[in-house]
């Protein structure tokens, strides 16, 4: 079986750069890869432990934070952010320790949300802080902290991860569907993993609001089978 860039991902070392429950890891694990999971939280780092020994799945999980990865130098085919970028202080020092861990030519996969004004009005206003249609009690996320695909693209050359591409992320449901659900959860009726299968959320042509995207890691081939212009 082959992955969207064309390759069987099986036998595959990937790392999960703040894995929280594991979740993730464990889709990765399903694939054949063989993956680490890092996460700052003891907790969720438990968590995880206990989930995947329970689903029979090989995960290794350590405790650690994104600025200072407790990995060796360019030891993982794959590494991955999901839902965390724009969590992190130190955005830099992340985007620095990502491409150390990886091989040449390996693959960084991310997903944040974009600094803008409708990402503002959507993401913190609509969603955090109007009284009326907020379904988060506490401030999630800090718009401030939102990073911008130019932003991003520039931290990640300067230390060696050339961009591959990036596109929107978003709700493909109808809109219909969407207000419903939306309606469902502040009421208490759905459970967030529920209403993320309604939204089915996936590649969008607007990135005004959250965007993903791949890089590589420069330098000779090694492990991946392909050259960059193949991971296009």
């Amino acid at each position: 079986m082959t992955g969207p860039l064309g390759r069987d991902p099986a036998g595959l070392r990937a790392l999960d750069i703040g894995c929280g429950g594991g979740f993730l890891a464990e889709e990765f694990a399903r694939l054949g890869c063989r993956v680490v999971g890092v996460d700052p939280s003891e907790i969720s780092i438990e968590t995880a432990r206990r989930h995947a020994a329970g689903a029979g799945l090989d995960v290794t999980y350590l405790v650690g934070a994104g600025e200072q990865l407790p990995v060796a130098d360019s030891s993982f085919d794959i590494a991955y952010c999901c839902d965390v970028l724009e969590h992190v202080s130190g955005l830099d020092s992340v985007i620095a320790e990502t491409a150390r861990v990886l091989k040449p030519r390996g693959v960084y996969f991310f997903d944040t949300v974009n600094r803008t004004v409708v990402s503002k009005v959507v993401g913190i206003k609509l969603l955090q802080e109007w009284r009326l249609t907020r379904i988060f009690d506490f401030a999630l996320h800090d718009w401030n902290m939102f990073i911008t695909p130019a932003e991003l693209v520039n931290v990640m050359s300067r230390h060696g991860l050339q961009k591959g591409a990036i596109v929107g992320l978003g709700p493909r449901t109808k809109l219909t569907s969407l207000l419903v659900g939306y309606l469902n959860l502040k009421r208490g009726r759905l459970s967030y993993g529920q209403m993320s299968r309604i939204l089915q959320l996936g590649p969008t042509k607007s990135t005004s609001i959250s965007y993903m995207g791949y890089a590589t890691k420069a330098g000779q081939f090694d492990g991946l089978g392909s050259t960059a212009s193949e991971l296009g």
